[in-house]
């Protein structure tokens, strides 16, 4: 049921529902270009479409009662920003955890425009050991989907070159802010 209504609204909004990527059990899934708070919206109607989970990170102060209880049953997850730990270490260690988890990551870490994308999605997935999914949300096709399954090789500098050419030609809901 929550599949197809998924797959209706994001037609009824004009949008396709594209590859849903390999079926793997773990995975960071790098979600670009995001420009837009509706990103969240269509990420999220398009897992439900594919009859996949994904989580995401979000700082602690939103999981008070009673938005908590919604944002962890969408697969949010608490993040302390005040404290001095590694957000790499957290994340494998959660990877390590689970046998089942996909963490969502926008590289930009912003809606604004960036010239350097930040690069803890990728360190995540090399601490962890797990490949990561090049997510996409392309409002110029109205498109969104997972274009490729990539392992990273432990050269951030060409991994993330290679990554970021793979959303060349894509478009933002704000076009000028990717």
């Amino acid at each position: 049921m929550k599949k197809r209504f998924s797959k209706w609204l994001l037609r009824l909004m004009g949008w396709r529902v594209g590859p849903a990527g390999d079926d793997v059990a773990r995975c960071v899934i790098c979600v670009a270009p995001h420009t837009s708070n509706m990103d969240f919206v269509i990420g999220k109607l398009f897992y439900f479409a594919v009859g996949k989970q994904a989580a995401f990170l979000m700082k602690k102060e939103w999981f008070a009662f009673p938005l908590g209880i919604f944002f962890r049953a969408m697969g949010g997850v608490p993040i302390d920003r005040s404290r001095n730990t590694s957000m790499t270490e957290l994340m494998a260690a959660e990877f390590a955890r689970r046998k089942h988890f996909r963490l969502a990551i926008t590289p930009e870490g912003t809606r604004k425009r960036v010239d350097e994308w930040k690069r803890g999605f990728y360190y995540i997935a090399l601490k962890a050991g797990v490949p990561i999914q090049l997510g996409y949300i392309d409002y110029g096709r109205k498109e969104v989907g997972i274009m490729e399954t990539f392992h990273p090789t432990g050269d951030a500098e060409a991994d993330i070159r290679y990554i970021r050419s793979r959303y060349e030609g894509m478009a933002g809901n704000h076009r000028e802010r990717f």
